[in-house]
Formats: structure tokens, C-alpha cells, sequence
């Protein structure tokens, strides 16, 4: 990789434009980078970094990018940095610009562009550029594949930082782990670590979930064995565990046996005894039966005596009542004589009542004589009744035919009334219809001019309102310029107050012995002073927030400015200048006219209805005046015809009616007096024939009753007995005789007789001696099968027990290969006995590397005194593989690096730097890197040894190849006549040399 030209614009301490041409500064093939501290001259490579990689080292990273822009830039000039360079034989041009906060084009405020990227590749055929890409992370890994080297690697190994080199020489081996590791890209042996690091947890993991289900059935072995079985006092994980277990699983399980063949044992025993217990509670409990059976047995025999008085007169009293029974049917004949001559001589008594006075004393005969007569005069009234209801009807029908004509009077004339007056009626209800349309038509012109008003009308109030908020805009802004302004003269002044006293400030920091940030002197025998009124660090920083905040504050006022202007703007070009209280008249007057003229054609539908209603009527009416003409002519021929009807039978009606009102009245009471007669002749026969049927059953009773041995009638009644009676009197007669019965059946009983005469049975003591027989069976039976449980469990658990183990066997050897594998990367194992990670070793290997290729530069540089060598040595209780010696060749003895004095660690770290670079090169690819740059630290050498060193930096020109010292050291201008010298001051810094 050859640079030959950087363009930088705006970036850093740069306000302005400049160009490095660094063919013309590595023709000499040693050039220096000089100037005054915080010139700038690092941020020369910070721009080479930039151009290649988009972000600068590391440690001057920050935010999006935005922090790369020079604070001295004009702000309409943006930041850009260009790089041409020669890499893998192909000529590239990459340019760079970082996110960018511009002013608008347009209005107050600014706007943030974004970053962008070019790379161009130059075409010796056609003698052009040729654009390759402009998308950051294609141009990211085009660079990055073609110099093979990470942005890590490359600040280290082109940009040579010596501080990072020198704290590398003094650093313990985690330190230097972490550096190599960035250098060389050994996550991958990391990976490796990680990843037999988590096999092994997960593998344990597992093993130890093993180890707990085993040791969980363990536990419910033991609950269930009891004291039978013992549990060992190992935890999951540990060795010996499943032996243990199971060792402890056969013990239990051999105890369980033994406990339930005696528990078996004693249930036969129990058994035996509970069918003897049994047996003999039998025997008591029949005893006691027969001998309760014939103590009852004498008790019902006395009772039945104690009664026997009582069953005699029940006996006597239902033969009375069979002897009545013969009589019962001629007594039910008396009483139903009886009851009905009662009711025909009250119902008789009745019809008479209603007769008149001359029918009081006739008899069955007359009465039906007298009711024929009136029945044949009632059916010769039927033909006079047909001709009452003729009547009836032509008198109906002449009076609706009358009241048809005054109906049809008052059609006429409400018809003639109503039809006169129909022009004018529809000449209003058409110019009413007229006046709506025309008022509907005016409201649709209205509408379409109301929104535009308003709107108009809001704009203008709008416009008013942010006249005045503009003019308050406008100030606020004004004021927040001044501010910031003022606070950016006076932050300028105090930083350049503070970059006049900075030598005393750094003079400050310097301690005997120890060397100089700047020169890297260890002796400081003229110390700057610091003078009255001196500028800190903290005071420059105050000043710098306090401007950032008012610049802050004054790009928001200028931005609120801009968007109250704009909004201003808007509402001008919708309102006009027409001032906002005539606006508002004129839409006040608009909505006026547009509610009246809305009100008007509300009616438009009314009045369209209203004439076709009108119409209908009229139509209506003219029918019904040309109906009413027709009936009228029909009415007279009709109302002649019935009235000669209407006397005819009027004349016939007055001969059939005699004195009654009408000829139903008469035919009324004709139809009551002969249903009054039929009803009182049939009761006095019915009366008749009740009297005689009543007297025979009489005569039948006292022949019936006399035969049976009854005295009267009355006898009888009193002796019969009803159905309840007779059931209730036989089920005493016969449940006295079944008793009688069983009381013998009971005392003739041979079994029961001698049970009688043996000694009363004693059935608690038996039941006592049972219920303990059962109880002694139901414990030795609960035993018995606790036994079998505790048995049949302890083999599940063990047979579960077994195969876990056996599943976890491959397991638990995966884990052993696995851990010893992970103990063995990590350093931990005791096979490892320099404590050596892998990636550890990796990087010793490479560090080894190392020290051999910076051996050959130290060994020029120290005048052959000096050699480095790497150490696999433990450093106290750390880990070993890492460690870095020197080797002094005047005394023959190997020591720390960190014994070296301050040159001598310069020239270390820069023949450690060099060799670094010649091995990452090498690790990247074999990229050949013709441009270094090595920054600071030639302070602290004397002049033979700065000879030295500066002998062997030019044999770094060796196949072309060029280095860049980047230094302020004064001697150094005298020996290296290429020079690039960068000057500061209050508008920026600025590059004078070549180019």
C-alpha cells in the first residue's frame, strides 16, 4: 500500500483546504510531520484512517461523524476528505464526506445531510476515472479485503502509536492477550474456549438432572422402606452416586420380602381365629332368637285372653248386621219412593203457582186441554208474523232511501262550493311552488360561496395573529444571535488564552523521572510557569458548553422564526389584504341570506304535495257530484213502489194482532201460556204416580222387616252396617283368629320349647369376642398389604432407578471427555501445567513471532546489546504463555522489559511496533505496505542512539518503502530535510511543505 496525495476540506483544526502530496514526501523515503502541539499534525492521520475506514481511531471517535467537522469552517463549505493510494496494484481515489448540519436553503435554520462515500478506480488504458461504488459498506469491504487488515490493525501497524507500544512492553499478560487478540483475529480460538465451556455446563447440567431424578426416587424408596433403607450423603454430580443408590435399593428391597412373608404369617393366624369368633356368635345369637320367640309367644296368648269379651260382642253385632242386609233392598225402595213423591208434589205445588187464578183448581186433564187450545192459535199467527217483518223492512229501507238524498244534498253542495273556487286555489298553491324553487336555487349558489368565505375569514384571523408572533420571533432570534456570538468570541479567547499557557498547564503534570508526554524526556530542568490569570482546562470546557447551549438555543429561535414566517406566509396568500372585520361582515351577511333562502325552500316539497292533493280532490269531487246525480234519479221510482207495499200490510197486521202491541207479542204470549200448561199437567201426573209407588213400598217393607225378626222398620236401619263398618268389624274377626293361630303354631314349636328351658344367652359377650377377632384380621391384613405395596414400589422405583442409570452412562462419559477437554483450553486442568488458554497459546505463538522480527531492528538500534525473547513463565499466580523479556548481552542476563529507561523503551516499543507490523502483515495476506508513519516519542534518546535508531528507519526504504516520522522534536528538523509542517492559529491550522 503507497499513498500519494490526501485532499482535506473542513476537517478538524482544518477551516480551510489543503492537500498533502506525499509521492513528493517519500521520495526522500524519510519525511517528518512537525508542528506545535495541538496543531493538528495527528489529525493528518486521522484523515488518512478516515478516507479508508469511515471513522477515525478509536479513542477520537465519537457521535455520528459530526464531531470530525472544523469548528473554523465556513458553514456553507462542507467536509470532505480525498485519498488517492496505490493498493494491490490497482490506483483507488476514495473520498469521504461525514454527516453534515448545513444552513437551508430555503427559510432560517439548518438541515442535516448525510454521509456520503465515493470510491473511484483509475483505468491506465483509457486514462480516466471509472466510479466503482458509493455505498459505504461495499466500499467498507472492498478496503478492508484488499489491505487485509481490520481498522485495529491498521492504526497499529501503519499509524505505529509508540505510547500504545511502550504501555505493551510493561503490561501483564492479560493486557497484551487483549492487544494481540484485536491484532491477529483470535476469537475464533475463543469461540473454541466458549464453546467446550457451555458443552461442559450444558453436559452437567444434564448429568446433575440425572443425578436428581435418581436421588428423588432414592427419597420415595426410603419413604416408603422406612428405617430399611439408608441414603447416601452424596450430592448430583458427584462420582459413586448411582452405585450408592442402587447398593441401597437391593437392601430395601430384601427387607421389604422378609416383611411381608411374616405379615403373611399372621394373617393366616388372624383368619383362623376370626372363623371361630365367628362361628360361636352364631350359636349365641340363635339362642337368644328362640328364646325371645317364646317369651312372645306367651305375651301375645295372655293378651288374646285379656280381649276375649270384646270379640264376643263383635261377633253378635255382625250377625245382626247380616240379617239386616236381607231387609236393605225393600228399605232403599221405601226411601227412593219417598224422596221422589217429595219432589213431583214440590214441583207440582210449583206449575200451579204460575197458572192463573182459573187453572187453580183444574187436574191433569183440563190443564192439557187448555194447553192444546192455545198451541193451534199460536201456529195461525206465523203468516202475520212474515208480513210484520216485511213491514219492518220497507221501513227501514224508506228511511235509509231518505237519508241517502239528504247525503247527496249536501255532496252537491259542498261539491258545487268547493269546485268554484278551484282556479284560484291552484293559481296560489303554483306561484307558491314557483317562490320555492326559485329560493332553493338561490341556496345552492350560496353554499358553494360559503366554505371559501370561511376559510378566507380563518386565514385572515390566522394572519393577524401571527403578525404579531413574527415580530416576537424576530427578536427572540436576534437575541439568541448576539448571545451565541458573544459566547464563541469569548470561548475563542479563552482557548487561545489557555493554548498560549499550555506548556505550564503540561509542565504541571511532570514528575522526576518519569518522561515527558510531549518529548519523552525523563528530566525536566526548565519548567514552565504559570502566569496570573491563567486558562484551565475546566474554564475552556464552561466557555465551550456555554457557547454550544447559546448556539443551540439560537438555531431553535431561528428555526421557530422560520416556521412562524412561513406559516404567516400561507395564511397572507388565503386571506389577501382585505382587513379580517369586513371579512367578517361579509360572511356574517352571506349566512344571513344563505338561512333565509335555505327557510324559503324548505317548503318546496310541501307546496309539490300539497298540488297534487288538491288535484286529487278535485278529481274526487267531480266523481262524487255526477254519483250523487244518479241516485237521486233512481230514488223516486223506488220510493213509490214501497209505499204502496207498506199499506197493504199494514192492514193485515191489525187484524192479527188483536190487543197486543205486535204480532210477536201476541205470538210471545200465546208460546208462554201453553208451555205453562204442558208444564203443569205433566207435574200432576208425575204427583199421582209418586203417591201410589210410595204407598206399595211401604206395605213391601213391613212384610221384609217382619220376616227377619226385626219388630219395625226402624230396627232394621239401626242393625244395618255400612261398608267402612263391615270391612273394619271383619279385619278385628279375623286378625283375632289368625293370631289364636300363630300363638299355638308357637308354643307347639319343639326347638323353641327347649330353648325355653336352657339359661339366657349372653350375645354382648359373643359380639365382644367377634368385633376383637375382626379387628386382629383387619390389622394383620392392613399389614400384609402395606408389605406387598412397599415391595411392588420399591421394585418400580429400583427397575426405574436401574435404567436411569443406564440411560445416564454415556451421558456422564461425554461429560467426563468433555470437561477434561474444556479444563485442558481453559487453563484449568491439571494436565496444563503452564496454565496456558488456547487462545493463549495461539497468541504466544504469534508473540514469539514478534519478538524475533523486532529482535533484528532492537539489536541494530541498542548497538547489538539488547535482544527480545518471549517467556512462557507463570507471573505470580497468573496464567503463563504471554510474558516478554529482554535479553542484555552486557551482562548476559535476562530481565523485564519494564527495567528499560525511557529511550531505551522507545527504541524497544519501536522495534516491537516495527516487527508487529511485519507480522500482521504477513498474517493479513502479504500486503505490502510502502507508506508508516511512527508518532512521537524521539524526545527521550540521545544523539548516538537517535543516529541509530533513525539508521534503521531509513533501511525502511529499502524496495521503496517510506516512513513519516510525526514529531515536534527541534533536532529532528535538522536531520530530516522532508518535511510537512503544520501551523495553528485563530481560523484553523493550516499544512506547509510539498504539495
Amino acid at each position: 500500500m503507497r499513498l500519494h496525495r490526501l485532499d482535506i476540506t473542513a476537517f478538524g483544526p482544518f477551516g480551510g483546504s489543503q492537500r498533502v502530496d506525499f509521492d513528493t514526501l517519500s521520495a526522500a523515503g524519510l519525511f517528518l510531520l512537525h508542528g506545535p502541539t495541538g496543531a493538528g499534525k495527528t489529525s493528518v492521520l486521522d484523515a488518512v484512517c478516515y478516507a479508508l475506514y469511515g471513522s477515525v481511531p478509536g479513542a477520537r471517535q465519537s457521535g455520528q461523524g459530526l464531531s470530525l467537522r472544523s469548528d473554523h469552517a465556513d458553514p456553507g463549505t462542507r467536509t470532505e476528505v480525498r485519498l488517492e493510494l496505490t493498493v494491490a496494484g490497482r490506483r483507488l481515489e476514495v473520498t469521504r464526506h461525514p454527516p453534515w448540519e448545513r444552513p437551508k436553503k430555503r427559510g432560517p435554520g439548518t438541515t442535516l445531510d448525510k454521509a456520503q462515500t465515493w470510491l473511484r478506480a483509475y483505468d491506465p488504458a483509457a486514462g480516466a476515472w471509472q466510479d466503482l461504488s458509493r455505498s459505504h459498506q461495499e466500499i467498507g469491504e472492498e478496503i478492508t479485503q484488499l489491505l487485509g487488515m481490520s481498522r485495529e490493525q491498521f492504526c497499529q501497524v501503519v499509524l505505529l502509536p509508540q505510547g500504545d507500544f511502550a504501555r505493551f512492553l510493561r503490561a501483564d499478560a492479560e493486557a497484551r492477550a487483549r492487544l494481540l487478540g484485536r491484532l491477529f483475529d483470535t476469537q475464533r480460538f475463543a469461540d473454541v474456549e466458549k464453546r467446550l465451556a457451555e458443552r461442559r455446563r450444558a453436559t452437567e447440567a444434564r448429568v446433575r438432572e440425572g443425578d436428581a431424578a435418581l436421588l428423588a426416587d432414592a427419597h420415595r424408596m426410603q419413604q416408603e422402606a422406612g428405617d430399611a433403607m439408608e441414603l447416601p450423603e452424596l450430592a448430583p454430580g458427584e462420582p459413586g452416586l448411582a452405585e450408592a443408590v442402587l447398593g441401597a435399593a437391593a437392601v430395601a428391597r430384601s427387607t421389604a420380602r422378609e416383611r411381608l412373608a411374616v405379615a403373611g404369617c399372621r394373617l393366616t393366624a388372624a383368619e383362623s381365629a376370626q372363623a371361630a369368633a365367628d362361628l360361636a356368635l352364631a350359636d349365641v345369637r340363635e339362642l337368644a332368637r328362640l328364646q325371645h320367640r317364646f317369651a312372645e309367644a306367651r305375651r301375645r296368648a295372655a293378651l288374646l285372653e285379656e280381649r276375649a269379651g270384646a270379640h264376643r260382642a263383635a261377633q253378635a253385632r255382625m250377625e245382626r248386621g247380616r240379617k239386616a242386609e236381607t231387609v236393605a233392598p225393600a228399605l232403599e225402595l221405601r226411601e227412593a219412593a219417598e224422596a221422589e213423591h217429595r219432589l213431583a208434589a214440590a214441583a207440582e205445588a210449583h206449575a200451579r203457582g204460575l197458572l192463573p187464578q182459573a187453572f187453580a183448581d183444574a187436574g191433569a186433564a183440563g190443564l192439557a186441554a187448555a194447553a192444546r187450545r192455545a198451541a193451534e192459535e199460536l201456529g195461525g199467527l206465523e203468516s202475520a208474523r212474515r208480513a210484520e217483518h216485511r213491514l219492518a223492512e220497507l221501513v227501514a229501507e224508506r228511511t235509509g232511501l231518505d237519508r241517502q238524498e239528504r247525503a247527496d244534498e249536501d255532496v252537491l253542495r259542498e261539491s258545487g262550493s268547493w269546485l268554484a273556487g278551484w282556479d284560484a286555489t291552484r293559481a296560489g298553491l303554483q306561484t307558491r311552488l314557483e317562490s320555492a324553487q326559485e329560493a332553493a336555487t338561490r341556496a345552492e349558489q350560496l353554499a358553494v360561496q360559503r366554505e371559501p368565505a370561511r376559510r378566507r375569514l380563518d386565514a385572515a384571523r390566522l394572519r393577524d395573529q401571527l403578525a404579531g408572533d413574527t415580530e416576537e420571533a424576530r427578536k427572540r432570534a436576534l437575541a439568541s444571535e448576539w448571545n451565541a456570538l458573544t459566547a464563541r468570541a469569548h470561548w475563542l479567547d479563552l482557548k487561545e488564552q489557555r493554548l498560549n499557557g499550555i506548556a505550564a498547564e503540561l509542565a504541571a503534570q511532570l514528575t522526576d523521572g518519569a518522561p515527558c508526554a510531549v518529548c519523552g524526556a525523563t528530566e525536566h530542568p526548565a519548567r514552565a510557569r504559570r502566569v496570573a490569570g491563567h486558562v484551565d482546562r475546566e474554564a475552556e470546557e464552561r466557555a465551550l458548553a456555554a457557547h454550544q447551549r447559546a448556539d443551540e438555543q439560537r438555531a431553535e429561535d431561528e428555526r421557530r422564526l422560520g416556521a412562524v414566517r412561513e406559516a404567516l406566509a400561507a395564511a397572507s396568500a388565503e386571506a389577501g389584504d382585505t382587513p379580517t372585520g369586513q371579512l367578517a361582515a361579509q360572511t356574517e351577511a352571506l349566512e344571513r341570506e344563505y338561512a333565509r333562502a335555505r327557510r324559503d325552500a324548505s317548503g318546496l316539497h310541501a307546496a309539490r304535495e300539497e298540488l297534487r292533493r288538491a288535484e286529487q280532490e278535485r278529481e274526487r269531487r267531480l266523481a262524487d257530484r255526477q254519483q250523487a246525480e244518479v241516485r237521486a234519479a233512481s230514488r223516486l221510482t223506488r220510493r213509490d213502489t214501497l209505499d204502496q207495499e207498506r199499506a197493504v200490510l199494514a192492514e193485515e197486521l191489525a187484524q192479527a194482532r188483536g190487543g197486543a202491541g205486535s204480532v210477536a207479542a201476541r205470538a210471545a204470549q200465546l208460546e208462554r201460556q201453553t208451555a205453562l200448561l204442558t208444564d203443569a199437567a205433566d207435574a200432576a201426573r208425575a204427583a199421582e204416580d209418586s203417591a201410589r209407588r210410595l204407598k206399595e213400598a211401604d206395605a213391601r217393607l213391613a212384610d221384609a222387616a217382619y220376616r227377619a225378626g226385626f219388630a219395625t222398620p226402624r230396627d232394621v236401619a239401626a242393625a244395618l252396617l255400612g261398608d267402612a263398618a263391615h270391612r273394619e268389624l271383619q279385619h278385628l274377626l279375623d286378625a283375632r283368629q289368625s293370631e289364636e293361630a300363630a300363638v299355638r303354631a308357637l308354643l307347639a314349636e319343639a326347638d323353641t320349647a327347649a330353648a325355653a328351658q336352657r339359661p339366657p344367652a349372653d350375645l354382648e359377650a359373643a359380639e365382644r369376642a367377634a368385633a376383637s377377632a375382626a379387628g386382629q384380621l383387619r390389622e394383620a391384613a392392613s399389614a400384609r398389604d402395606a408389605a406387598a405395596r412397599c415391595c411392588a414400589e420399591l421394585d418400580r422405583l429400583s427397575a426405574r432407578a436401574a435404567d436411569g442409570v443406564r440411560r445416564l452412562g454415556p451421558l456422564r462419559e461425554e461429560y467426563d471427555r468433555v470437561a477434561r477437554l474444556a479444563a485442558l483450553t481453559a487453563g484449568t486442568s491439571a494436565d496444563n501445567e503452564r496454565r496456558m488458554r488456547l487462545e493463549s497459546y495461539v497468541l504466544a505463538a504469534r508473540l514469539e513471532q514478534v519478538a524475533a522480527a523486532a529482535t533484528a531492528r532492537l539489536h541494530r538500534m541498542s548497538s547489538g546489546r539488547y535482544t527480545l525473547v518471549h517467556s512462557d513463565d507463570r507471573t505470580g499466580r497468573g496464567r503463563s504463555g504471554l510474558g516478554l523479556h529482554v535479553v542484555d548481552a552486557w551482562t548476559g542476563r535476562e530481565r523485564d522489559t519494564a527495567t528499560l529507561s525511557g529511550g531505551e523503551t522507545f527504541f524497544a516499543s519501536l522495534a516491537l511496533a516495527l516487527g508487529l507490523a511485519d507480522v500482521v502483515t504477513d498474517e493479513a495476506g502479504g500486503v505490502r505496505l510502502d507508506t508508516l508513519f511512527i508518532d512521537e516519542g524521539f524526545g527521550s534518546l540521545d544523539d548516538q542512539t537517535l543516529d541509530e535508531v533513525l539508521d534503521v528507519l531509513d533501511s525502511l526504504r529499502e524496495r521503496d518503502r517510506s516512513v513519516g516520522i510525526v514529531s515536534h522534536v527541534a533536532d529532528l528538523r535538522r536531520r530530516i530535510h522532508a518535511q510537512l509542517e503544520v501551523v495553528k492559529g485563530r481560523s484553523g491550522s493550516a499544512l506547509r511543505g510539498p504539495g
